[in-house]
């Protein structure tokens, strides 16, 4: 046995001598110019081409490197063996990657890639402006040959798009608010942020599953519509329009869009804005992929329909504020919006028009303009029309598909629960009873220890509801009535001058006769 240990042992003297030898001989130039050309021979008869992304290009940060990393959590997380946790800043998921010197496999239209990750430690530096890191990392990406040219690009553009929405995913998502007035902070933002963490989702809101689907497809549409956009020649943008009775769930939809695309929201309060201009301002300073939001249109500003405003007549004293509001005020004879209160508010209805779909609602890409009402009939029509406000959404009272799901939300009811015979009553009074989803919810959540207590309280409050409804649609009916009457005599009156002015006439010469009489009389 000692034997071989001797034997080892020279063996491995003579090999450190050689490779003394070989350094005093050969130069380290000589070396690594015989290494690259040993790689250059390999890479000839090799069926593979390599591909180095870098963590670092020079001094800047390699946005690709970052992209990888994040495309790569996806698959990692299912198929590494070991992996690397991280949190980014302001995300709201854990990070799996790859361990140092590890490998992946990844597949693109059905060809098969390698991506390793490489970690080595990086030679000692000088003085440097900005510091590099103690370790130099980057991916290396193995391809087929044959395969290069079918899928680079595409696969690459396809790991840039996927790693955006993981980042989007991941995200925390904010919720802005201009409350400042106009005036701008330390960074020259007009908008004040706040973490957004609203749990309401489709999944949860109360509404008609149909309705849903329909609306959470065309939000999926516009997501993915940027080359339809493009091809159309149209801005990447598009409007929705809420309205309703109060506590129908228009907030609550609001925060199941922006759940459901992954969006910031603007909740923009336009009784804080002065100016057209600084609605501009607001509007360039908002970013992409976000809802704007303007709730309760109808109340922060005078917003009626002009065509009522201008039937109506005027006094001399509303001459003024008519002038102000006319053809002089700009924006193609479009009135000036002012509070109800008369203050210093000079947004104009073409401002909030060129807002939603004039050349500066395009500064940005992939926006949703949304509006809320309770009264749309209150709105002027310029503000309804396609391409500012696309899709009109009525949030309705509580049918019976939604009362299922606030059911489901909060008495975890499944579909055999409650009895059929309650249900069915439940089906007959609920559209007549005209109750809000805000309305059932609170019945529900009192109630939510007892599920039979809670659907029998919610029983008799539909019917009650119902009956309170048809004693007050009846005298409705009959003042409805009675109004008509009065606007068919008065039509009626408008319509027949001539009629009066004959009775006038008639009126004028009895009178006239009856004092030519008095005279004769006086004179006998």
């Amino acid at each position: 046995m000692k034997e071989y240990w001797s034997s080892l042992a020279s063996l491995l003297g003579v090999l450190a001598f050689c490779q003394t030898l070989l350094q005093a001989i050969f130069p380290p130039e000589l070396r690594f110019a015989a290494l690259k050309l040993f790689n250059q021979i390999f890479r000839c008869f090799s069926s593979y081409v390599y591909f180095d992304i870098t963590e670092i290009d020079g001094v800047n940060t390699n946005e690709l490197y970052n992209a990888v990393q994040l495309y790569l959590s996806s698959s990692v997380s299912i198929s590494g063996n070991r992996l690397s946790l991280t949190r980014a800043l302001n995300s709201s998921a854990i990070t799996f990657g790859l361990s140092n010197n590890d490998c992946i496999l990844d597949s693109f239209n059905g060809v098969t890639v390698q991506w390793e990750h490489i970690v080595t430690q990086r030679q000692a530096q000088g003085y440097l402006w900005r510091p590099l890191p103690e370790e130099k990392r980057g991916f290396t990406l193995r391809i087929k040959k044959k395969d290069k040219p079918l899928i680079l690009d595409s696969y690459l553009d396809f790991v840039m798009d996927k790693a955006e929405e993981i980042r989007r995913k991941n995200q925390e998502r904010l919720l802005y608010t201009n409350s400042r007035g106009g005036s701008l902070d330390s960074r020259g933002h007009p908008w004040e942020s706040v973490p957004f963490k609203h749990p309401s989702t489709f999944d949860t809101l109360a509404m008609d599953p149909l309705k849903k689907q329909q609306i959470m497809e065309d939000l999926q549409d516009f997501a993915n519509g940027q080359r339809f956009y493009q091809q159309t020649g149209r801005a990447w943008k598009r409007g929705y329009l809420l309205y309703g009775p109060p506590g129908t769930g228009k907030s609550s939809m609001i925060a199941a869009m922006a759940n459901f695309l992954g969006y910031d929201i603007y909740d923009l309060e336009l009784t804080e804005v002065h100016n057209n201009s600084e609605l501009r301002k607001l509007l360039m300073k908002t970013t992409s992929k976000s809802i704007i939001v303007i709730e309760d249109i109808d109340c922060s500003i005078n917003l009626t329909d002009r065509k009522k405003k201008n039937s109506g007549t005027r006094s001399y004293y509303d001459l003024p504020n008519f002038r102000c509001g006319g053809v002089g005020g700009g924006g193609g004879g479009y009135g000036s919006i002012s509070g109800d209160d008369g203050g210093g508010n000079s947004i104009t209805l073409s401002g909030l028009l060129n807002f939603t779909d004039g050349l500066w609602s395009c500064c940005g890409s992939e926006r949703i303009f949304v509006f809320t009402t309770n009264h749309i009939e209150k709105l002027d029509p310029a503000l309804l029309r396609s391409g500012r406000m696309d899709m009109h959404i009525f949030m309705s009272y509580c049918s019976f598909s939604a009362l299922k799901i606030l059911l489901k939300n909060y008495l975890n009811c499944e579909e055999h629960e409650p009895d059929c015979s309650i249900l069915d009553e439940i089906k007959d009074v609920i559209d007549k009873a005209k109750m809000t989803p805000a309305d059932v919810s609170e019945l529900l959540i009192k109630n939510r220890r007892c599920k039979h207590r809670a659907v029998a309280e919610l029983l008799e409050t539909l019917k009650s509801k119902a009956e309170e409804n048809e004693k007050n649609g009846g005298e409705l009916r009959k003042k409805e009535i009675g109004s008509e009457e009065e606007e068919e005599q008065e039509k009626r009156t408008l319509d027949s001058p001539k009629e009066g002015s004959e009775f006038e006439e008639e009126c004028s010469k009895e009178t006239e006769e009856d004092d030519e009489k008095d005279d004769n009389n006086f004179i006998e």
